[in-house]
């Protein structure tokens, strides 16, 4: 019998984001993790005995050091999923680690790809020098809810009738897990950098056909953009989010957005005028997070809401108990009646990434979604922080190369 081949990952960054991964790889046939790198060993100690404890690693090896992780000889490939402000020396070391003769074939990086073009632009050039396979981590696009009415509809619909035309993608929740993610110096902006990047990149898929690359069927034209924050720089919430994060910055002083909106002007390969529009909040207030999604087209359409769930249970004010996250992510109660997502990693699409990435890195192919879509996604982002700063629309060619949005040089006020 053939012996099967299986890809050796490695993961870089063992905070909340390296959990979601791990829990993913039990629906990967064609990986296993191997070790697990973090600035704390304790950290790395403990996504290492998550993984063996559910299987998707028989003897992962937890390091402190990412340059060790990569020498070792049973990690193919690696996950970068560290904090945004680290990201570029992260990968400059795998790839040093990568000239001086580590035998790693691929990478694949967390969203955003940079905090600033520039950086991106820099990531994507380390990596494809080092001659490595390179995917981008934006799981919403192979999230089954999507994927799937996508398929149909152009098949069904837009076959027939003619390419969708708008789509409208969200992503909303009460705010971050942790206090990095809050300051805008060190995330790269607020919720529009944090976020956005997932809206845009699956409205762009949802326009594009199945088999085709977004970069090739959708030609930008113009990005129109606002950016506020509504809830956190109120002075008690303000006290409340350094209470809750240690570290987080004083958002009356040095905030960054809670609440951004933006529309992208696209040509598609029919000539034809489409439309990307999304909505990103911190400052949503409901059971969790809120993924939705909808396409329009001439003669069909589609929606998704992630809040929707097939379960529901309740459970009435006399229960009392302490406040968790077993019901779905960024869950705000416990009372009442709350919806269930039964499989996150499934329902939010990192199973169906990981196993498309493990696959083609093993086929040693580029991923369908390659760091070249992170970089452009980084391009759309600078250019929608730049007609929020201006109050302008800004047009295609777009001129963000130097561009650092004022809250991710910690200058930004909404009252200005």
């Amino acid at each position: 019998m053939t012996q099967r081949t299986v890809l050796g990952v490695g993961i870089i960054g063992a905070g909340f984001i390296g959990g979601f991964h791990a829990r993913s790889f039990v629906g990967v046939r064609d990986a296993d993790i191997v070790g697990v790198a973090s600035r704390s060993l304790a950290s790395a100690e403990a996504l290492a005995a998550e993984v063996r404890q559910i299987g998707v690693g028989e003897d992962p090896r937890a390091y402190d050091d990412v340059r060790a992780l990569v020498r070792d000889e049973r990690v193919d490939a690696v996950w970068v999923l560290t904090p945004n402000d680290t990201r570029l020396d992260v990968v400059r070391a795998v790839c040093e680690e990568v000239a001086a003769g580590a035998s790693l074939r691929a990478i694949a990086v967390e969203k955003p790809l940079g905090r600033t073009v520039a950086e991106a632009r820099e990531v994507l050039r380390l990596i494809e020098e080092a001659g490595l396979l390179h995917g981008y981590l934006e799981n919403q696009v192979y999230s089954p809810a999507i994927t799937r009415a996508h398929g149909l509809l152009w098949d069904r619909g837009a076959r027939f009738a003619g390419s969708p035309y708008l789509a409208r993608c969200s992503e909303e929740h009460s705010g971050p897990h942790q206090g990095w993610f809050w300051d805008g110096v060190r995330q790269g902006g607020g919720v529009l950098n944090d976020m956005m990047c997932h809206s845009v990149q699956a409205g762009r898929f949802l326009l594009t056909p199945p088999g085709v690359s977004a970069s090739e069927w959708l030609r930008p034209v113009s990005v129109s953009a606002s950016i506020q924050s509504l809830k956190w720089t109120r002075p008690a919430y303000a006290e409340r989010l350094m209470e809750l994060y240690p570290g987080a910055p004083d958002y009356r002083e040095r905030p960054s957005e809670d609440y951004a909106r933006a529309a992208w002007e696209f040509v598609n390969g029919d000539g034809e005028t489409v439309i990307v529009e999304g909505t990103t909040s911190w400052s949503f207030v409901g059971a969790g997070l809120r993924l939705s999604f909808e396409l329009l087209g001439p003669e069909y359409s589609m929606q998704s809401d992630t809040l929707s769930t097939e379960s529901r249970v309740f459970l009435s004010r006399d229960i009392r108990q302490a406040a968790g996250e077993d019901m779905l992510e960024k869950q705000n109660a416990e009372q009442g009646l709350m919806p269930i997502v039964s499989d996150e990693a499934v329902t939010y699409g990192y199973t169906g990434e990981n196993r498309h990435l493990a696959a083609a890195f093993l086929r040693g192919e580029q991923p369908t979604v390659s760091l070249r879509d992170g970089l452009e996604v980084v391009e759309l982002l600078m250019a929608a922080y730049r007609s929020a700063e201006t109050g302008q629309t800004v047009r295609w060619p777009a001129d963000v190369d130097g561009f650092t949005p004022a809250v991710a040089r910690g200058a930004w006020s909404p009252h200005r």
